[in-house]
């Protein structure tokens, strides 16, 4: 095969594969910018507002990025992250014995069992245990409200790491759709700097010169 043809058939195939990561880190950055607007537009509708400096507590005060965005809207998944697991969170597990929505559910349950065998015994503690279901309901309610804003918060936040890792991807994409075109480049370049009768990896020619037999008597 003539070098000039292999240079440019290969040159040919970077060039294509060049403008295929080109359109791919298009596609990629696309979703990722896509993921950072739908992310900013949902929490922006939430109009989430950070405590300011002076309010947050000493225990909020422990949170660096607490800290950080003290009275910032919340509109960012790394916001949203903290929001969640630093606020949210924080006041979760601050409640009576930090227990979840599920496990409220069970002390619930028992509760009603012992509210009804005190009502069958027309025991003097029926009233005790009925206040003590009120008030774990309530928390119960409250508990639900914070892990769900906490679970909805952490959701937009997975969204926009989709949309950072996009954005990595497509300037790897970027630059290898770079790096392929230079060097097509240079193989083209090649391709017409090298005579048009050489050959690539061409066999070595067989020694045709005449065996010449020596002297004899000399």
């Amino acid at each position: 095969m003539k070098r000039r043809t292999l240079d440019v058939l290969f040159s040919a195939v970077g060039l294509g594969l060049a403008v295929l990561l080109l359109v791919l880190g298009m596609v990629m950055t696309s979703n990722a910018n896509f993921a950072k607007t739908y992310v900013a537009e949902q929490l922006g509708e939430q109009k989430i507002t950070f405590k300011t400096a002076e309010t947050l507590t000493d225990a909020e005060k422990q949170s660096a990025c607490l800290v950080k965005y003290a009275g910032q809207p919340l509109l960012t998944g790394k916001q949203a992250e903290c929001y969640a697991n630093d606020f949210i969170g924080l006041h979760l597990r601050a409640t009576p014995d930090a227990k979840t929505y599920a496990e409220l559910g069970d002390v619930q349950s028992g509760l009603r069992t012992q509210i009804t065998a005190a009502t069958a015994a027309n025991s003097p503690t029926l009233p005790a245990l009925q206040k003590q279901l009120a008030d774990t309901t309530a928390l119960r309610e409250t508990q639900f409200k914070g892990e769900t804003l906490r679970g909805l918060l952490l959701t937009s936040f997975g969204f926009s790491v989709f949309g950072v890792k996009g954005e990595q991807a497509a300037t790897v994409a970027y630059l290898a759709a770079a790096l392929l075109a230079l060097l097509s480049i240079a193989g083209l370049i090649h391709a017409f700097k090298t005579p048009k009768d050489q050959t690539f990896a061409a066999p070595d020619k067989p020694n045709t010169r005449p065996e010449t037999k020596p002297l004899v008597g000399v």
